[in-house]
């Protein structure tokens, strides 16, 4: 039996030579194209027009830095622990993106994307978003994209992403629908539940025709960046070792007994 074809689309190399997406990496790219529209490139399989590089552009800079956050505090922490390698550091953070920082961004899309298969037949949104609503709550589960622990009343990322979204031409039926969500559950739980930034990125992905199978990936690639700069700020202001010898001593301070605790 022949055994099926092995291939891929993305690039090709000889000793002389290396092209992506038919174009020549040394000749056609570098110095040419930037950061943004490489990614572009990486994803749509070509180069973007204007109007699209400025708003994939303006969602990948938005997740890039968000400050102290667990995973850039597993960055610093492994980088502490193991200076020699870089790459495991950002990698420690990456692997704290989940559901509650970064992460949701493809659940927030799923539920877009698979809420309104045919952003070209778009029924009653605020129908819609009621009947989402209802479901989650039913179910007894978090509507992705929606509400903060810190940014309150409002996310000012996702009003900042939506506003190039309405200068692109990209102010579509899926940001309404996110932002209805997002009205319809404050309604409900008569509590603030703002768009948050993954369900800004979720909206605008799912309008630029992005699957959502990918979209943690997109998190993944910005946040990367990110972490890369706190581990450069560690070496050269580290923070690190001080967080774990005070949460060390905090933690345990209550277990020492009283006449061993001076000094400390």
């Amino acid at each position: 039996m022949k055994q099926a074809e092995i291939r891929s689309d993305i690039a090709w190399a000889t000793p002389t030579k290396v092209v992506v997406h038919g174009l020549d990496l040394c000749e056609d790219i570098v110095g040419k194209i930037d950061f943004g529209q490489m990614a572009f490139l990486q994803l749509f399989a070509r180069l973007p027009d204007e109007r699209e590089l400025r708003m994939f552009n303006a969602m990948m800079v938005i997740l890039v830095e968000h400050g102290i956050t667990p995973s850039s505090l597993a960055t610093r922490m492994t980088y502490a622990g193991a200076p020699e390698a870089v790459q495991a550091a950002v990698a420690a953070g990456l692997l704290g993106l989940g559901s509650v920082f970064v992460g949701s961004l493809d659940n927030a899309a799923r539920l877009l994307q698979e809420s309104l298969p045919d952003p070209g037949n778009v029924p009653d949104i605020d129908a819609l978003a009621r009947e989402i609503v209802d479901d989650y709550r039913a179910r007894k589960e978090i509507v992705p994209g929606i509400g903060h622990p810190f940014h309150k009343p409002i996310d000012p990322r996702a009003p900042a992403l939506f506003k190039v979204a309405q200068e692109t031409g990209y102010d579509g039926p899926y940001i309404r629908l996110m932002t209805a969500i997002g009205n319809e559950a404050e309604r409900q739980l008569k509590r603030s539940l703002p768009v948050n930034v993954t369900g800004a990125m979720a909206a605008v992905a799912s309008e630029m025709g992005i699957g959502w199978q990918i979209c943690r990936g997109l998190a993944v690639a910005a946040r990367s960046v990110g972490l890369v700069g706190h581990i450069l700020e560690e070496m050269r202001q580290p923070i690190a070792t001080k967080l774990y010898l005070r949460t060390e001593q905090e933690a345990s301070a209550h277990l020492i007994p009283k006449e061993h605790q001076e000094g400390l």
